[in-house]
């Protein structure tokens, strides 16, 4: 099937009025290409109905228009749209009449052409998306035709998209058993004597196994032809090693070839027991991992393929090496990253099932749809060699009683009937799937903390017994009998915010495999303990691994009621509680999980702001403090501050210009952070780490020079986006993290601006200006490719009065293209 891109030339307008009578396109609408987030396009404002949810961004109605020729040959073709992700309602049209829908906004949907198209003339394709019922989301869900579609055309006897599936039966180092099985349909009225052949070649293109079968379709017959063939000697996948193969499928009749395609994908083996824990290829791996959201940060919802690739390649370098994307299905093109990259995934369904979690959410569809987008993701995934687990659903409050319970039995079989290779599990939160049971709950652990002496008072605020007791409320009885109910169907349990449970129920529940689905990121020396030691638990995903849009100000510090945490307003516009920042910079916790991992030898210095010191410190549990990796705080010298030191080792040591300020206990036993008090002074902080007391590493922060300027930093140029960081520093390139200031961008050449900003979660500007400030002396800019074969040249102008230019040398002339992408920029 010829498959290519029908991105460009898109019209797009907004419009409100769903009983058009005139079926036209306005004068105002624009031309656009898609991935396109048109929720980004407007700004986000305090009164939006969305509120925190979205970061203040309104959804709205949203019209996209474009026309297809269709030659008179295409009656003996077959014709598709494929959408891999509109948010959400969306309805297609061809020439005005209703040609297909999809109401989940995560879901590859595909759209038959050929019952509408006039042939010999142009067609108009119209998609209509009623994203303006708010609120439909928990966090930032983007707007519009967010990721690509595709056309496809292939013979009227055809491969069907997404139906040739390659399962590994067995493999070990010398052997390597494949079944495959291969959708055909045909649309003739005839029987068809067809020849189905499939090579598979390795990541050097070298045919490692054929099979070729013939067969006759009948009338309009749809088939599965099933095939098994053997690789010798197989380079298997895994996180370590993420080789892949590719299979080519082409379907021949009477010698001549039909339809072709051809699919990726990876050889490995999964297992998982309570005994051995989760293996591939026979191998015990325990996840580090990370919950994301799909937002791609400054550049919203829209699905670029470098961004993903960039954003799992950041992930696995910060010591990550699985991902679950929260809390719908994950794009083509970041499985395409994890597979390339080595990243195992936690797919995941729904957030919610019957029970709704906004005002107009998916719940209000899910009984009509789920099994049409349960299919559509297993589909997606299951030549993804780095799918290992399906979640059936995050947090769901019904899935402890009867019916939710059917629902999750429901919901797993379907997966198990299209997929036998991979384990399910839900995100379940104890204290959500409690339910009514809640008040006798708090009723008895208040009860036994009083016997205990530890609290005093008659404590009966759930908020507040969460805030600091949640581990004697998660083991309650009453939460176990639900669980009970709810992990019956599941291979796994997942284990959101329930570290508490791990070493009881490993007991309790010999056969239970479990999974700390979401975690809080300080804990996270504490539950990879646990990790270590019960090989039933497999492993641990943090919220998150990477920071995004909406839910927003909940990771942020605050000191008064409004600035950050539960109670968090406008402007925050991020959730702020990512290892990893909005624009790919690794915050402090990303060094600490390093650390604890077992993946950094070197100790790492963050420190507390001592502008608030002794201040009270809002912070919900995904806030460790307000730290910050920098040494530099005019206006602070001999104020104390307290430096927080993560190390491995068995002692940290810690300098201040030369002077020790002392050692410590460190690595496991201190939970790998020790904190030092005492008082600013410019210059130097080193932490030594030792073992046993030989020095095995040591880190040095220094204070920023007062000569400073901004410089531009330098990626790898990809294929379609640039990255390029700005930073504020010294001649030594000591980050100024104390002098944020507002900066403007030109460019001129071969690419256009799509984004720029920084990470900070309350942006005094918004995120698609070419306008913006510094966070903690920091900003990206983020530029696409346009059709001008020219070099591109950058010019920054700072509020200070400073200005950079840089030209990026993206061709040798104005027709040679390099054959390999430049990495560094060139200042003019």
């Amino acid at each position: 099937m010829i498959e290519q891109k029908f991105n460009d030339k898109w019209k797009f307008w907004e419009n409100k009025d769903s009983f058009a009578l005139v079926w036209n396109v306005p004068e105002t609408a624009k031309e656009i290409t898609v991935p396109h987030d048109a929720m980004f396009e407007n700004k986000p404002h305090a009164e939006s109905l969305n509120g925190g949810n979205t970061g203040y961004y309104d959804g709205a109605f949203y019209n996209y228009v474009k026309t297809l020729h269709a030659p008179a040959d295409y009656k003996e073709k077959t014709v598709f749209l494929k959408f891999e992700g509109v948010y959400m309602n969306a309805m297609v049209y061809v020439n005005g009449e209703l040609a297909g829908k999809n109401m989940f906004g995560y879901s590859t949907f595909y759209v038959p052409l050929n019952a509408f198209l006039r042939y010999g003339e142009e067609n108009e394709i119209r998609v209509q998306v009623r994203n303006g019922a708010m609120t439909n989301s928990r966090w930032y869900s983007g707007g519009g035709i967010y990721r690509d579609v595709y056309l496809l055309v292939s013979d009227v006897t055809h491969l069907v998209p997404e139906g040739i599936q390659i399962k590994t039966a067995e493999a070990d180092e010398s052997l390597a058993v494949l079944d495959i099985a291969t959708e055909v349909k045909t649309r003739q009225y005839a029987p068809c004597h067809l020849v189905l052949e499939n090579v598979i070649r390795d990541v050097e293109g070298n045919e490692v196994a054929k099979e070729r079968s013939p067969f006759v379709l009948f009338e309009q017959e749809e088939r599965i032809i099933k095939q098994r063939v053997t690789v010798e000697n197989p380079d298997r996948w895994s996180d370590e090693n993420p080789s892949l193969y590719t299979c080519e499928s082409k379907l021949y009749a009477d010698g001549e070839l039909l339809d072709e395609a051809e699919t990726t994908f990876g050889i490995r083996t999964l297992q998982v027991d309570a005994k051995r824990g989760l293996r591939v290829n026979g191998e015990t791996v325990k996840l580090r991992g990370a919950c994301i959201h799909h937002d791609s940060g400054l550049l919203g919802a829209a699905t670029y393929e470098d961004a993903q690739f960039r954003q799992v390649k950041l992930l696995k370098e910060a010591g990550f090496n699985a991902i679950r994307m929260s809390h719908h299905p994950m794009a083509p093109a970041m499985l395409r990253a994890c597979d390339r990259l080595g990243m195992y995934v936690m797919d995941e369904t729904f957030d919610m099932w019957n029970r709704m979690k906004s005002d107009y959410d998916y719940g209000l569809y899910f009984q009509e749809w789920w099994e049409k987008d349960v299919t559509a993701m297993v589909r997606k995934d299951y030549n993804h060699p780095a799918v290992i687990l399906y979640s059936v659903g995050n947090e769901i409050p019904e899935i402890g009683l009867p019916h939710g319970a059917k629902v999750c039995h429901d919901l797993c079989a379907k997966i198990k009937s299209l997929d036998d290779t991979r384990f399910t599990l839900a995100g379940i939160n104890g204290v959500f799937a409690a339910g009514d049971k809640v008040g006798q709950i708090v009723g008895d652990v208040v009860s036994d903390l009083q016997e205990k002496g530890e609290i005093e008072g008659n404590v009966n605020d759930f908020m507040t017994l969460m805030d600091g007791h949640l581990d004697d409320i998660v083991v309650h009885p009453a939460i176990s009998e639900r669980l009970e109910t709810a992990c019956s169907p599941l291979d796994i349990a997942g284990y959101n915010y329930m570290t508490a449970r791990y070493e009881g129920d490993s007991v309790t529940y010999p056969n239970r495999v479990m999974v700390g689905s979401e975690t809080y990121p300080p804990e996270i020396a504490r539950n990879w303990d646990l990790i270590e030691k019960l090989p039933q638990v497999i492993g641990d995903f943090t919220w998150t691994g990477w920071d995004y849009l909406g839910e927003a100000g909940i990771g942020v510090p605050a000191y008064q009621w409004g600035e950050g945490g539960f109670g968090a307003r406008f402007p925050n516009q991020l959730a702020y509680v990512g290892d990893i920042d909005l624009t790919g910079i690794r915050r402090p916790a990303s060094y600490l999980r390093e650390i604890v991992f077992g993946l950094r030898e070197n100790p790492y210095i963050t420190v507390q702001n001592p502008h608030r010191y002794g201040q009270h410190l809002m912070k919900t549990p995904w806030i460790m403090s307000d730290n910050l990796s920098s040494w530099t705080w005019q206006g602070c010298e001999g104020k104390p501050v307290i430096v927080e030191v993560y190390a491995p080792g068995t002692e940290a040591e810690l300098f201040r210009n030369g002077e020790s300020l002392g050692k410590q206990a460190s690595g496991k036993a201190a939970g790998y952070r020790v904190l030092f008090e005492t008082t600013y002074e410019p210059g130097a902080l080193t932490a030594v780490a030792y073992e046993n007391g030989q020095e095995i590493s040591r880190f040095e922060l220094a204070t920023a020079g007062a000569d400073r300027s901004f410089v531009f930093g330098s990626e790898e140029i990809m294929d379609e986006l640039i990255y390029v960081p700005v930073t504020y520093c010294d001649a030594a390139g000591t980050v100024a993290t104390d002098a944020d200031q507002t900066i403007k961008l030109a460019v001129s050449g071969g690419a256009t601006v799509i984004g720029f900003g920084s990470g900070n979660p309350q942006p005094e500007t918004t995120l698609e200006n070419d306008e913006t400030q510094t966070f903690n002396g920091q900003a990206m800019i983020v530029l696409k490719k346009n059709t001008k074969a020219e070099n591109v040249v950058l010019t920054l102008t700072a509020a200070n009065g400073d200005v950079e230019s840089l030209e990026l040398f993206l061709y040798e002339s104005e027709s040679d293209q390099l054959a390999s992408p430049v990495a560094e920029g060139a200042m003019v």
